[in-house]
């Protein structure tokens, strides 16, 4: 089997070097040639990934028509601002026969597409899956125990993909609610930047743990308002996504926010960071969505006066607080409110 993973950067590189293990004919292509040669010529991805060696049967794709008529899988794994211009890109070159695996975690600004839609728009007669998780590409390049799900409306599709990816270290669940699965895996990012920001601001666990468990609710109401299956929402790409992006510091939406906490201007945070932030434009596009569908969203709200008016955070942590008295069930993850 002949795999295109489409996107250079530390998420690429891991699969790349997890799917070289398992004597698949690997390809990686990326814009940024300079990482391209890196990766041929040091077998090293020193921007996105360092420390890691890339094997040698990881095969580099100069030739973005090559790369993609060459394989039988093709792996996105850029930034979700990227994915359609990704996808304009390739069209002449796919064939009804490649199987697209979604990477990347977004909701696209004013369409609010996941990524598997905007796939799903240039490409309606291939299968499509989509691979999210609890899963930092510095762990599973180092073949660190990691679980994971991979999602499709076709469930023949989820499970020829579990068999692709998984390896004695990488397990693989199968679900068909690829609503929830995006959602969870996007949305997430919104509270680990708050998270961070919690961080920054000198606060405990105490509010980490009612933004984690706050913020599950609000992914969920937005979901499930979305035809999501609530019960994805306390699997893999909900809950299990949703702690290991708001305690790791290989999160970037946990460090950016920590930055922003201590003081930090949001440009500062993201130069400082010096990779993509995908919580920075999710907390918008799913702000927006949020307001267009009538879906209480008080963490993201917060959070979006924050990034792009400016709000003072510990004020806007004092409004969260001094909210109306609410009932927790009747405002649960299960309910539309």
């Amino acid at each position: 089997m002949k795999i295109a993973i489409l996107g250079g950067g530390s998420w690429g590189t891991a699969i790349a070097v997890l799917l070289s293990k398992k004597a698949y004919n690997v390809f990686v292509w990326d814009r940024n040639v300079t990482v391209l040669e890196e990766m041929k010529y040091k077998r090293q991805n020193p921007r996105y990934l360092p420390g890691v060696a890339v094997p040698e049967n990881v095969n580099i794709g100069f030739s973005l028509e090559e790369t993609i008529k060459n394989s039988d899988v093709i792996v996105i794994a850029v930034p979700s601002h990227a994915v359609r211009d990704l996808c304009l890109k390739i069209k002449d070159f796919v064939s009804e026969n490649h199987i697209f695996v979604s990477l990347t975690k977004g909701i696209e600004d004013k369409t609010f597409k996941r990524m598997s839609e905007i796939i799903e728009e240039f490409f309606p007669n291939n299968k499509i899956a989509v691979l999210s998780g609890p899963s930092h590409a510095e762990e599973v390049s180092r073949d660190i125990p990691t679980a994971i799900v991979s999602a499709s409306k076709d469930e023949d599709i989820a499970l020829k993909v579990q068999d692709i990816f998984m390896t004695p270290n990488f397990r693989v669940y199968t679900n068909t609610d690829i609503i929830g699965v995006e959602i969870g895996g996007a949305v997430k990012n919104i509270i680990a930047l708050a998270a961070g920001i919690s961080d920054g601001l000198g606060f405990g666990d105490n509010t980490k743990a009612a933004l984690m468990t706050r913020g599950i609710a609000e992914i969920a109401r937005l979901g499930t308002a979305l035809g999501a299956n609530p019960m994805t929402f306390a699997g893999l790409s909900g809950i299990g996504d949703l702690i290991v992006t708001c305690t790791s510091m290989h999160s970037r939406n946990r460090r950016a926010g920590i930055l922003i906490g201590k003081g930090k201007k949001v440009e500062e945070a993201l130069s400082e960071i010096k990779m993509v932030v995908e919580g920075v434009n999710t907390t918008k596009s799913t702000y927006e969505l949020s307001r267009k569908i009538g879906i209480e969203m008080p963490i993201t709200e917060k959070l979006y006066n924050i990034l792009f008016n400016g709000k003072d955070a510990k004020e806007a942590v004092t409004e969260l607080m001094q909210r109306d008295k609410k009932d927790e069930i009747q405002y649960s993850a299960y309910f539309v409110r």
